[in-house]
C-alpha cells in the first residue's frame, strides 16, 4: 500500500506542475463599452473586461496607465467587472486596456479600446452631391464643412455600417462613395476632429436613397461593422478563437483539478483502508492471544 500511496502522489505533483503551466498562460481578456465608443461630452459611460473563469482582480489602463482596480463579484457565471466613466470629457477620452489576476500570475493586456468624445466646439454641415437620391452604380461625394478650424473629418452611418470615414482637407473634406448599392444607403452624419480622441457636435443628418435591385451587394462596404453613438452597441475587442480558448484553458484547468481531487481522495480512501486493515489484524492477533491465556490458565488449573 505505501508504494501505491506513492504512486498517487507522483501523479498528483506531476498533474500539479502541469496544473501550474497551465496558468501561465492566460488568454488575452475581452474590453468593449456601452453605450457606445463615441459618447458626447458630460454623459456617462461603462467599460466591461471579462477574463478567464478564475480571474482574482481587475486592472483597466488608460493612456498605458494604470486607472482603476476592481475584483469580479462572487457569482461564478459572471466573471467580469464594470468600470463607471460618470462624465465623459477630453481627459477620459483615449486608449483604454484591461488585464487581470488569475492565482498570483496576470495576463497581457486587452486589444485596445478608443473611447471618443464628442460635443466639442462648433457644429459642421453635411451636404451630399450630385443629389440625396439616386440610382444603384451612380457615384455620390459627401462634402463635411466646420468653420472651426480643424483638418481632420470623420463620416459615419447610422446603425450597421462601415467604420467611421476618416478624411483630410482645410476646413473641409470630401467623402467618395461608389457606385452604390443600396446598400449605400441609410442616415449619415459627420464630424469635425480636433485630436483623435475629441471630435465636433455631429452635423444634422443627411438621408441617402439608392434605388436599384436591394439583393444586389457586389459593391456594398466591406469594413467591420460598427454603430454610432445614437444607438447603443457593445463593442468587443477580442476575437471568437481568443474567446474559444480562454473558455478551453478555463476546462482544462477544472479537469486538472478535478483529477487532483480525485486523486486525494483515493489516496486517503486507501490510507483508511490500510490503517482499517491494520487496525483488524491487531484485534486478531490480541484475541488469539488472549484465547491462549486462557488455554493455558485452565490447563493449569484442572486437576492432576
Amino acid at each position: 500500500m505505501p508504494s501505491t500511496l506513492a504512486v498517487f502522489l507522483v501523479l498528483g505533483l506531476g498533474l500539479s506542475q502541469r496544473s501550474s503551466t497551465q496558468k501561465q498562460m492566460l488568454s488575452k481578456p475581452a474590453i468593449w463599452v456601452r453605450p457606445s465608443f463615441m459618447i458626447p461630452k458630460g454623459r456617462s459611460a461603462t467599460i466591461g473586461c471579462r477574463g478567464a473563469g478564475e480571474a482574482m482582480e481587475y486592472q483597466l489602463h488608460f493612456e498605458g496607465g494604470l486607472s482603476a482596480l476592481k475584483r469580479p463579484k462572487s457569482s461564478p457565471v459572471m466573471n467580469w467587472v464594470k468600470f463607471p466613466i460618470p462624465a465623459m470629457t477630453s481627459h477620459t477620452a483615449g486608449q483604454y486596456r484591461c488585464s487581470y489576476r488569475s492565482g498570483e500570475l496576470w495576463s497581457e493586456l486587452s486589444d485596445p479600446l478608443e473611447l471618443v468624445v464628442t460635443g466639442l466646439y462648433d457644429t459642421p454641415t453635411l451636404s451630399v452631391e450630385p443629389r440625396s437620391e439616386v440610382t444603384s452604380g451612380e457615384n455620390v461625394t459627401f462634402h463635411c464643412q466646420l468653420a472651426t478650424a480643424t483638418s481632420t473629418f470623420f463620416l459615419l452611418k447610422k446603425g450597421r455600417s462601415s467604420r467611421p470615414q476618416l478624411r483630410y482637407g482645410n476646413l473641409r473634406a470630401e467623402f467618395h462613395l461608389g457606385p452604390v448599392t443600396p446598400a449605400h444607403g441609410g442616415t449619415y452624419r459627420c464630424f469635425g476632429s480636433y485630436n483623435n480622441h475629441a471630435w465636433s457636435f455631429p452635423s444634422k443628418p443627411v438621408k441617402l436613397l439608392v434605388k436599384g435591385d436591394a439583393r444586389d451587394t457586389t459593391f456594398a462596404p466591406t469594413e467591420h461593422t460598427s454603430s454610432d453613438y445614437w444607438d447603443s452597441y457593445e463593442l468587443t475587442t477580442g476575437t471568437q478563437s481568443q474567446k474559444d480558448h480562454l473558455l478551453w484553458n478555463h476546462m482544462i484547468q477544472n479537469l486538472i483539478r478535478l483529477g487532483l481531487a480525485v486523486l486525494v481522495l483515493v489516496a486517503l480512501m486507501g490510507f483508511l483502508l490500510e490503517d482499517w486493515l491494520h487496525r483488524r489484524k491487531s484485534q486478531e492477533r490480541a484475541h488469539r492471544a488472549s484465547h491462549r491465556g486462557c488455554r493455558r490458565r485452565l490447563s493449569t488449573e484442572s486437576p492432576g
